[in-house]
C-alpha cells in the first residue's frame, strides 16, 4: 500500500472548522479538563454546556492537563503505517506542555513529526493547519512546511477581554495584585498573547465598551499596515456579545471578512464564560 504524503494533528485547543472535522488526514488529541479529580477529554466527554453549568456550581475552579505522551506515541505509531510523514501544531508551549508532550510521543514512536510551536491557541492554530495543507499542495515536505509554519507563526494577533478574572486568577495567569486591583476598580483588562506565546496584560480598560473600541482600535491599526484575509470573533458561550462585535467591524471595515466560533472548553476552563477573543494574522500587502 502507497502511504500518503503528510497527516496534520492538533490539540483540542484549536478550533476544528466541520472541514477540519470531516477532513481524512486531521487529527486532534484532546486536553484533560479535570473536576475534582475526574478527568474529561476536551470536546468528547464535556460539551462547553456542561462545562460552564459545573464552574458555575463548584467552588473550586477546574485544571487542564496536556495529553500524556503515551498517547501521542500511540497515535503516531498507528500514522506511521498509513502516512510518511506528520506535521503537528500545537498551542504555545509556554501556555501548556501538550508540545512537549506530542515531541516525547513522535520520539517513543519513533516516526518523522516535525512540530510547530504555534506561540498562540484557538483560531491562531486553525489558520497555521490551512496554511500548511495549501503548502503541502505545492508538494512541499513536512520539514520544510515546519519551518515556514514557525515563521508564520509570528503573524498571529491576539487580544482577549477576560470573561472572568477569578478564574484567570486561580488559574495561576494574572498576579494576585492584578486580580485585587482589577476586581476593586472594575477594570476590563486587555490580555494579549506576545509573540513569544505568553500572556501579557495589554492595557487596563475602565469598561467593557471601552475596551472594545480599544481592540477595533488596534484592528485599525493592524490593516494599515497588514493585508488581513479574516478576523476571528471567538466568545465563551455568549454569541450575542460576539455577534454584537461582528456588526461593529462589519460596519467599520465592511470589505473584512469576519467568523464568529467558539472557544474551547480547556480554553474557557481559564479565560471564563463571556470571554471575547479577536484573533488575526498579518499578511504582507
Amino acid at each position: 500500500m502507497t502511504k500518503k504524503k503528510i497527516a496534520w494533528v492538533t490539540d483540542s485547543t484549536a478550533y476544528i472548522t466541520k472541514d477540519l472535522l470531516d477532513h481524512p488526514d486531521v487529527y486532534v488529541l484532546p486536553l484533560a479538563i479535570i473536576f475534582d479529580g475526574e478527568a474529561f477529554d476536551d470536546g468528547i466527554d464535556l460539551s462547553t454546556d456542561e462545562l460552564y453549568e459545573r464552574i458555575r456550581t463548584n467552588k473550586e475552579i477546574p485544571k487542564t492537563s496536556q495529553p500524556a505522551a503515551g498517547r501521542f506515541a500511540e497515535l503516531y505509531e498507528k500514522l506511521s503505517e498509513e502516512y510518511e510523514s506528520a506535521v503537528a501544531i500545537h498551542i504555545s508551549s509556554k501556555l501548556s506542555g501538550t508540545l512537549d508532550s506530542s515531541a516525547s510521543g513522535r520520539d517513543m514512536a519513533g516516526f518523522d513529526v516535525q512540530i510547530v510551536d504555534s506561540f498562540s491557541m484557538s483560531y491562531a492554530i486553525t489558520t497555521l493547519i490551512y496554511k500548511g495543507m495549501k503548502l503541502a499542495e505545492k508538494e512541499q515536505s513536512a520539514k520544510e512546511i515546519r519551518e515556514t509554519l514557525q515563521a508564520e507563526s509570528k503573524r498571529s494577533e491576539n487580544y482577549i477581554l477576560l470573561g472572568s478574572l477569578d478564574q484567570f486568577y486561580k488559574g495561576g495567569r494574572m498576579s494576585g495584585t492584578q486580580f485585587l486591583i482589577g476586581n476593586i476598580l472594575k477594570i476590563k483588562p486587555i490580555i494579549r498573547i506576545t509573540k513569544n506565546g505568553e500572556f501579557e496584560l495589554f492595557q487596563k480598560v475602565r469598561s467593557e465598551k471601552k475596551a472594545t473600541n480599544r481592540m477595533l482600535e488596534l484592528l485599525q491599526q493592524a490593516l494599515e499596515k497588514n493585508r488581513i484575509e479574516q478576523v476571528q470573533i471567538m466568545h465563551g458561550n455568549d454569541l450575542h456579545r460576539a455577534n454584537e462585535i461582528k456588526e461593529m467591524i462589519n460596519i467599520q471595515f465592511p470589505k473584512l471578512d469576519t467568523f464568529v466560533g467558539e472557544i474551547s472548553s480547556s480554553i474557557a476552563v481559564h479565560a471564563g464564560e463571556g470571554t471575547t477573543v479577536l484573533i488575526w494574522s498579518n499578511e504582507e500587502k
